[in-house]
């Protein structure tokens, strides 16, 4: 059984998978959508969601929070100050997930991420 056993382990060891979610919200932040598998958007979600909750807060501790899991300083000042307070009035649900078709080479089902735009 797998009780309070939660996420996804990618084939990957621990480090590895935080690597990987640190690289892919980072690019995330960056470009605002990425094309990625749906296993691996759906181990993302949750991840984004959590920083972006935290930027909103911006103050100098949350700034210190995200700067461990972001390590560019470029995404890191874009995160706290245009994408954190961009969703101050939003309770949660920052990102969507979009199904595409299945990739090419192994038939896996690929997905968009995006930041959910609440110009609102």
């Amino acid at each position: 059984m797998r009780h309070l056993s939660s996420g996804r382990k990618l084939n990957r060891n621990s480090s590895s998978r935080i690597a990987l979610a640190r690289a892919q919200a980072t690019a995330l932040f960056r470009h605002g959508r990425i094309k990625t598998t749906i296993t691996k958007a759906k181990n993302l979600q949750p991840f984004v969601e959590k920083l972006i909750t935290t930027a909103r807060r911006g103050d100098l501790h949350s700034r210190r929070l995200i700067a461990r899991d972001i390590q560019d300083r470029v995404v890191q000042r874009k995160l706290m100050d245009e994408i954190g307070p961009r969703y101050v009035s939003r309770p949660g649900g920052y990102t969507r997930i979009y199904r595409l078709g299945t990739r090419r080479g192994d038939a896996v089902q690929e997905a968009f991420i995006e930041l959910v735009n609440d110009e609102a």
